[in-house]
Formats: structure tokens, C-alpha cells, sequence
């Protein structure tokens, strides 16, 4: 190769790298760089001006886009701790208690019950499943547990039942999606950071939204599911860890003192400043925060998480072991962070996909392996808030993607070794605890097998208007401009307040 056509290669590639915001800076002597920056102000503006007109412009702190505020209608709740089980757990051997199902296992699946619906892995005629562990009535309010949740059966009068949550997807990666944006394609903000735009976070040191991950993966559409989609990326999830460093790169380089950082620091906020002022772009504003936060992350965030502060007994309670990752490890966590004004903590345990194709993935072995993981630390949790007075403020979610079917899984129309349900988007059950729900309260009911429901339908959607309205806003009212829309958590589909499962 010559020189000359080094030289076209390395212009070639330049060209490639080039972003059409760059060529447009550099084109015509810099008109493009001005003609984008008078389109960001206007955008600014028209996003101003449409989130007035909607009653929904959060004012935070010009310097500060995570300065807390008050909601614009009043709350029962300041912070919220999600548990999702990734993989969608089966109500059926946990909550749903069906005894008719039982009478019906082994027998060919009713053909009414199988026409005009999808499935990920049916083929056929499947046969019946019954439950496959005992249940019993647990406190004052009778709510019926399996036999696999011993710890948080004792909890079920702090409990808030919801059994006909229906979500419009079938496949984990939309589902996932849709139970925390609102929406199965990616790209729009997830719960945690609409409630961090709205709210902010009480703790400058530490982010507002934080994520917690367990079971080995990443759920099936990773860091989509708390992404800040459209709103700035301020208000993104941060995924930290329970071993090793709490962030990655968290500490400064070898050889550079935190005094080196804070002038490192100094000279990009002045860069980032004159930036900011030349073209307006609220993700500098972002960018300056962001650092920022790091800096100080890299004192409050090891202090924060730090588990061997904790009581021997704590430890015991949560069943939590200092410097290992596991899901006990993170509700000990949670309780740590929303203690210290974290706004909204989400924790992800994978290894809920009880198919039958495998030993891991099956309801004889891999569903109880899961509930030994997670019903003492749940009931931990429940437990340590109520004591500490935090859950009267604080609400607890739990819950999968969608529900599991009351046919056993027959991939490929044979019978498989082990058992296992297919997916089933139809009623599954959630519960959340705390601040403004029903206490000890069980809502809707499914039929006679746990297929479809019997009363009170509950969309997803209507849940995020309930756990909005829970923390001050209307679901209505709390829009972000974007494609020419007002765009909101709810989607355009009608939704509505579950008024009835509301203190």
C-alpha cells in the first residue's frame, strides 16, 4: 500500500467516524453548529412550554438536576424498592391457589382454552398441570402461600395482593420492557427514571435511582429496562454491585490523589460551562452532574454499601454474607440505600423460567432453589422496614413479566422429563407493601385454573397509574414531550387508578 493510499484510507475512515451533528459544526464555516444550537433552545423551550401546559414542569436546581422536590399532588409514598424475579415466577405454585386444578392434572387441556392464543413453546394438545406444592392460609386476612415462601407467609398481612395483573406480551424481552417502561420496544424511560425526574433524589451524594443485579445475568434486554429512553440521562438507573467495588472504576487510577481528581474535575466543569452557555444542550448539564456525583460516589458510595457495618442479627435476619453477590445481599442492600435518600432502588434476580427443559429451569427443582434465595430476604426486608418505621413511607413491589400457564409445557409436543409452564400474559400476580396500599388485602380473582381473570382485570398499565398516583402525580398530567408527543409512563391507552387497593 502507498502513501496515497494510506492517505485515502485514513480519510475514508475519518469520514466514517464523522456524526452528522460533527459535519454540520464544521460545515460552512460553523452556520450548522448555529443553526443546531437555536434548535436546541427551541426545543428547550417548546418542551418548557408543553409540560406547563400539561400542570407538569419539574423545577430542579439549575446546577443540580436530582434536587428533591415536592410532588405536585400529595404522596404516600417517598422511595419505592422493586423485586422483579426475572423470568416470571408461577403464581400457581406460590400465590394462586387452585384446588380445581389439582382435580383436573394429567388431563388434555381443553381446546376453548387454546384457541386464538400464542404461546412461546406449546405445541398441540397439552395436558392439565396441577399445583405442584401444598398451600395454607396464613394471618388474619387468610391469604393462601405455598409451602415454598415459609418466611413470607408470616409477612401476608402486610401484603397487597393484586392476582389479574394482565401485560399485552408473551416473550420476556418485551414483557421485561413493558412492566418498566410502559412499553415493549426499547427506548422509553423506565419507572425509576420518571420518578427520579419528578422527584429527585433526598441524597447528593449517591444516585437517585440505583439498580442491583442477582441470579448470574443480566435480565434478557439488559440495561434497557432502567434507561432514562427520552428523558436526559441524569435520571438512568446505576447499576451497582454487592462485591468489589460498589461501581466499576469507582476508584482513582494508581498514583492519582483525590486532590489531582478535584483539579481534574475543576477544569472539565469549566469547559463543560462554556459549553453549556454556547449551545445550550441540557445533556451538559447532565455531563457536569454526572461527574460530579462520581466524585462524590467515591467517598458515600463504599460507606453506603458497606454490609459489614451491619448487626451480626441483621445479617442473620437477611441471611446476607459481606463481600458475596446474592439477592439477600441486595434487600440488605436496599434497605441501606433508600435509608440514605436513594429515590427508587430496583433489584433483578434472574432464574425464574420454570419451563421443564432443564433440571434449573424446572418446578420440581429450579422454582424451589429460587424461593430458598429470596423468601428470607424478602421477608427480612419487609420486616426490618416496618421495625425501622421506614415502610409507612417506603413501597415494596414484587412480581415477574407475566404468569405461567395452567397446561404443562409440552416443547415440541412431547412430554419433557422435567415440569415446567409456558408463558402466559393473561393474569399473573404481583404484590406490593407500604406506604398507601391495602395491608393484608387480596384484589381480583382469577377462574377455577388461574388462566384468565375472573374479576377485576388489572393491565399493567393500571399499575403504573396506581404506583404514580402513590407518589403524588397523575398519570395523565406527568408528560415529556417527544416525537410530537406528550409522552407518559401509561402509554395513550386509557388506564386507571386501582382506587380500591388504595388506604
Amino acid at each position: 500500500m502507498n502513501r496515497e493510499s494510506i492517505s485515502q484510507e485514513l480519510f475514508r475512515q475519518s469520514l466514517l467516524q464523522t456524526s452528522r451533528r460533527q459535519f454540520l459544526t464544521e460545515s460552512a464555516a460553523g452556520l450548522g453548529a448555529i443553526y443546531l444550537a437555536t434548535q436546541q433552545a427551541g426545543g428547550n423551550r417548546a418542551h418548557a412550554n408543553a409540560s406547563l401546559q400539561h400542570g407538569f414542569d419539574p423545577q430542579h436546581d439549575a446546577t443540580n438536576p436530582l434536587s428533591p422536590l415536592t410532588p405536585p399532588q400529595p404522596a404516600k409514598v417517598k422511595r419505592v424498592i422493586y423485586l422483579h424475579m426475572v423470568g416470571a415466577p408461577s403464581q400457581l405454585e406460590l400465590f394462586d391457589y387452585k384446588p380445581d386444578l389439582k382435580k383436573l392434572d394429567g388431563k388434555e387441556c381443553p381446546q376453548s382454552f387454546l384457541e386464538g392464543k400464542r404461546f412461546a413453546f406449546i405445541n398441540g394438545t397439552p395436558r392439565m398441570l396441577g399445583p405442584q406444592y401444598d398451600f395454607q392460609q396464613h394471618g388474619e386476612s387468610g391469604a393462601w402461600v405455598s409451602e415454598l415462601m415459609p418466611n413470607l407467609a408470616k409477612q401476608v398481612d402486610d401484603l397487597c395482593f393484586l392476582k389479574t395483573v394482565k401485560t399485552d406480551q408473551f416473550n420476556h424481552g418485551p414483557a421485561q420492557l413493558m412492566v418498566h417502561t410502559g412499553a415493549a420496544p426499547m427506548g422509553s424511560p423506565s419507572i425509576g427514571s420518571w420518578v427520579t425526574y419528578g422527584l429527585g433524589s433526598e441524597n447528593e451524594d449517591l444516585p437517585g435511582f440505583i439498580v442491583l443485579l442477582s441470579g448470574g445475568r443480566l435480565p434478557r434486554v439488559g440495561k434497557a429496562l432502567w434507561g432514562s429512553g427520552f428523558l436526559p440521562s441524569v435520571y438512568q438507573g446505576v447499576q451497582c454491585r454487592s462485591k468489589g467495588d460498589p461501581v466499576l472504576n469507582v476508584a482513582n487510577p494508581e498514583g492519582v490523589s483525590r486532590q489531582e481528581r478535584r483539579q481534574v474535575l475543576d477544569a472539565l466543569a469549566a469547559l463543560n460551562q462554556e459549553s453549556l452557555q454556547q449551545y445550550g444542550d441540557p445533556e451538559t448539564v447532565t455531563r457536569i452532574a454526572q461527574y460530579e456525583m462520581a466524585y462524590r460516589m467515591q467517598v458515600a458510595a463504599p460507606e453506603a454499601m458497606d454490609l459489614s457495618q451491619e448487626t451480626a442479627e441483621t445479617l442473620e435476619n437477611y441471611g446476607a454474607e459481606p463481600g458475596k453477590e446474592s439477592f439477600a445481599n441486595n434487600c440488605l442492600l436496599a434497605r441501606r440505600l433508600v435509608e440514605e435518600g436513594v429515590r427508587f432502588v430496583q433489584l433483578f434476580d434472574w432464574g425464574w423460567d420454570t419451563h421443564g427443559s432443564n433440571r434449573g429451569e424446572s418446578l420440581e427443582h429450579g422454582l424451589p432453589d429460587k424461593c430458598k434465595q429470596t423468601d428470607k430476604p424478602i421477608a427480612a426486608l419487609l420486616a426490618d422496614l416496618k421495625q425501622r418505621g421506614m415502610l409507612e413511607d417506603t413501597l415494596v413491589v414484587w412480581g415477574g413479566e407475566f404468569g405461567r400457564t395452567p397446561m404443562r409445557e409440552n416443547r415440541g409436543g412431547a412430554t419433557m422429563a422435567f415440569h415446567g409452564r409456558d408463558h402466559s400474559p393473561e393474569a399473573f400476580t404481583m404484590w406490593m407493601a407500604g406506604g398507601g396500599v391495602k395491608p393484608g388485602f387480596t384484589y381480583g380473582e382469577t377462574d377455577a385454573v388461574g388462566y384468565t381473570a375472573a374479576t377485576e382485570s388489572v393491565h399493567l398499565r393500571d399499575f403504573h397509574a396506581t404506583l404514580l398516583h402513590l407518589l403524588g402525580f397523575n398519570h395523565e398530567t406527568m408528560v415529556y414531550p417527544f416525537k410530537g408527543l406528550n409522552q407518559r409512563l401509561t402509554g395513550v391507552k386509557q388506564s386507571r387508578v386501582v382506587e380500591e387497593i388504595l388506604t
